[in-house]
């Protein structure tokens, strides 16, 4: 991928583009977590109520510091033992577009080991959410010949599949850890 290719996805995903894009795990849709127009389109594609929140993902820690309002020292724990792609739910996000957020104000957030996506939220300078491209309780699509037609048509840019790279074709861990430190897997 060429540093041209992913700051023109970012410029989309910067005017309120839905993309869809090959992440760590699964093939996702993805916007500026911080717009709410986008937010709601992927809710409408996917059906989805917007009473289950999405996931985001950050490029390090320090944008994560940015985006929560308290990162709990279990949390480091959680993400050093886990064997592959892990999302902390943590107790409050901050920055993010209704509906990336739970109404209790709890966000999930992933930083990802892949290089497409460590590029594009560098070049994006904020959080990319991060959903499975499937309509509401269909599969979750591990190549992009399984996206479904309806959300291939409805989203507005998608990313080359060369940039796959090495997922792990099935979706990330997703753990809770709340400000008192009590962990919960929740898958």
């Amino acid at each position: 991928m060429s540093a041209d290719e992913v700051e023109q996805l970012a410029a989309a995903l910067r005017r309120g583009a839905v993309l869809l894009y090959p992440t760590d795990t699964l093939w996702g849709l993805g916007c500026d977590a911080a717009n709410g127009a986008a937010v709601a389109k992927i809710f409408a594609l996917k059906q989805r109520t917007d009473a289950k929140s999405l996931i985001a993902l950050v490029g390090d820690e320090a944008m994560l510091r940015r985006h929560v309002c308290e990162v709990p020292p279990q949390a480091s724990a959680v993400l050093r033992a886990a064997a592959g792609p892990q999302t902390i739910i943590y107790p409050e996000g901050r920055g993010f577009a209704r509906g990336v957020c739970a109404p209790d104000g709890s966000v999930a957030i992933r930083i990802p080991r892949h290089a497409f996506c460590q590029a594009l939220i560098r070049a994006l300078g904020r959080p990319v959410v991060s959903t499975s491209a499937n309509v509401a309780g269909g599969e979750a699509p591990t190549r992009l010949d399984e996206v479904p037609s309806a959300i291939r048509a409805g989203v507005d840019v998608c990313a080359d599949p060369r940039w796959e790279g090495n997922p792990t074709r099935r979706p990330s861990g997703i753990v809770r850890v709340a400000a008192d430190g009590a962990v919960q897997v929740i898958r």
